[in-house]
């Protein structure tokens, strides 16, 4: 696989003090936040220091064995996200709370286990509800559970392995005209809506940012920012809009690529036996499924990040 280079090369514009201290200034004057220049002098160093950390741990994922790359993207994905929460929170961190995963994952069963049946399940304090509040305005996400499969049915790029190992169609394309989506009748069928309250249902779940009319979707917001349950595939840049609506239909793409990985930097680190099994001898449809997702989190999550912190600019 060869790495996109683009992504780190587009971060890499933030490696300079004097570029990141106006950058910073800007995202906290956009807040009004107070002392907005010293604060943007204070951050900049560790803003910086994020990213090059979060690019080495990828960069370091690309070249180790499947086994450990969990853990690496994991807390490499950590770095960048701490990068995005400076941009907007200059005290960060105010505490300790903060600083905790913000996440528990189950005990495993040794027998009949599988991963995309397994749970998560958010904590009151930590680095994801931190973000998902700073970032992206999502709260109460409390004591909230998500199972694995659910997670990765809503990212796009997994589509295609969850309809060959599984049969199991997990996003319907829309085809972009412009600021226009257009959807098929499949959608109305498969959700059981009549186009207007598919209209009430995406309004409400996209807060007012998508309007249906005549088998299409007009958005108010540019398709710059993420509108969940609204997907973009990064591979064949189409856009499509979950079949499942679980309980991860409106989180962020972020939040769901943090969820993921931490459950399996987990797995990597503390369920030795069933992992290494697991890697050895391809015993379950888990195999390419994970290992699917892996090699597309060293390539998304930065570009997630890339597209956060230009869309400040």
């Amino acid at each position: 696989m060869i790495y996109p280079l683009s992504v780190w090369e587009s971060l890499s514009c933030f490696h300079s003090a004097e570029m990141s201290q106006k950058y910073l200034k800007k995202c906290y004057q956009k807040s009004s936040l107070n002392e907005a220049e010293v604060q943007s002098y204070n951050n900049c160093y560790p803003f910086i220091y994020y990213l090059e950390q979060g690019e080495l741990y990828f960069k370091q994922a690309l070249a180790t064995p499947l086994s450990i790359q969990p853990i690496l993207l994991f807390y490499g994905y950590i770095h960048l996200i701490k990068a995005c929460i400076l941009t907007i929170d200059p005290f960060y961190p105010q505490n300790t709370s903060v600083l905790a995963h913000g996440v528990t994952s189950r005990k495993r069963k040794k027998q009949q286990y599988s991963f995309l049946k397994d749970e998560i399940k958010i904590q009151k304090n930590g680095l994801l509800s931190h973000f998902a509040q700073e970032m992206f305005h999502v709260k109460h996400l409390e004591a909230e559970k998500f199972q694995m499969g659910d997670l990765l049915s809503q990212i796009p790029e997994m589509n295609d392995t969850f309809k060959i190992v599984l049969n199991k169609q997990t996003q319907f394309p829309l085809s972009l005209n412009g600021q226009t989506l257009f959807f098929s009748n499949e959608i109305l069928n498969h959700y059981h809506m009549s186009e207007e309250r598919l209209h009430q249902f995406l309004k409400e779940k996209t807060e007012n940012k998508v309007n249906v009319h005549n088998g299409h979707l007009s958005l108010q917001d540019s398709l710059y920012e993420e509108i969940p349950p609204i997907r973009l595939n990064i591979k064949t840049r189409q856009y499509s809009l979950s079949c499942d609506r679980t309980g991860a239909y409106t989180l962020p793409e972020p939040i769901i690529h943090y969820l993921l990985l931490y459950n399996l930097s987990m797995i990597a680190r503390y369920e030795t036996e069933w992992w290494s099994e697991l890697l050895k001898t391809n015993s379950s449809n888990d195999y390419p499924i994970i290992k699917n997702f892996l090699c597309l989190s060293l390539e998304k999550p930065p570009v997630l990040i890339k597209k956060y912190l230009l869309s400040k600019l």
